[in-house]
């Protein structure tokens, strides 16, 4: 049986995060250079959808009686 390459997996990882971080850098001088989108687009979608799921759990609307 072959055995896991952890150095590997790890390395892959620290890679995922040096593209996270470049990807932040990336957008916080874009939002510097650009004061009117505050907002990224990519953003402004989780939080429409954030606030559906919060008025989907509400239990006053669930409630049959």
């Amino acid at each position: 049986m072959a055995k896991t390459n952890f150095s590997y997996e790890k390395r892959q990882r620290e890679l995922e995060k040096k593209k996270k971080a470049e990807e932040k850098a990336r957008r916080k001088a874009e939002a510097k250079a650009n004061p009117g989108m505050a907002v990224h687009p990519d953003d402004v979608d989780d939080a429409v959808e954030t606030d559906t799921d919060i008025e989907r759990a509400s239990p006053q609307e669930e409630s049959p009686i």
